[in-house]
């Protein structure tokens, strides 16, 4: 199923679970999409695995000071407890979040990377899953929390799709399928 579009991906340069930057992005490629990775600095991602293990090391098409969010249909963030924790110390991650929410476009949040969501104060009023360990955090940051392998949430008129780890990968792409395919499809009708 060949997609259009384009999704950005906000990591940091050290910390990103491999497989939950690596997966969605050579999904995306494969299926026509235009996915741009933007760090910190643009020096090469190094990826982990399990937190722990080195992963692969990619390279970041822009820094986080570049993104311009309005050329962007969709908002994918990874997680890796070292990326996600990281991260949200960044204002111009948190200022991406809010340019996709305010212009009501998705955002794709797996394991850690909720954490990014409560820091920008968009998680209150959604239902999400990630990381087991992110729950209190999500809670008190004013989400409900549930322990599904993917939940979609459209409150607020912007759709979150949440994960929790590697293992729902498969759910996690199936949901950022259609939120990418309705933004796609809604953006041609304007």
């Amino acid at each position: 199923m060949t997609q259009h579009g384009k999704v950005l991906a906000i990591v940091t340069n050290y910390g990103v679970e491999q497989d939950e930057l690596l997966v969605p992005v050579r999904h995306l490629r494969e299926n026509g999409v235009h996915v741009d990775i933007a760090a910190p600095e643009r020096n090469e991602i190094r990826t982990l695995v399990g937190d722990k293990d080195p992963g692969k090391t990619v390279q970041p098409t822009l820094t986080l000071d570049e993104i311009d969010a309005a050329g962007y249909d969709l908002l994918l963030i990874p997680g890796g407890t070292i990326n996600a924790d990281t991260l949200r110390l960044h204002q111009a991650a948190v200022d991406t979040v809010l340019a996709f929410t305010t212009a009501g476009r998705p955002v794709a949040a797996i394991c850690h990377g909720p954490w990014l969501l409560a820091e920008a104060g968009v998680a209150y009023g959604k239902q999400l899953t990630s990381y087991p360990s992110l729950r209190t955090d999500l809670a008190n940051a004013g989400a409900t929390w549930t322990d599904e392998p993917l939940v979609t949430d459209d409150a607020d008129n912007w759709r979150l799709v949440t994960s929790r780890n590697p293992g729902d990968l498969e759910h996690f792409l199936r949901g950022i399928d259609t939120a990418l395919r309705t933004q796609v499809g809604a953006a041609d009708v304007h």
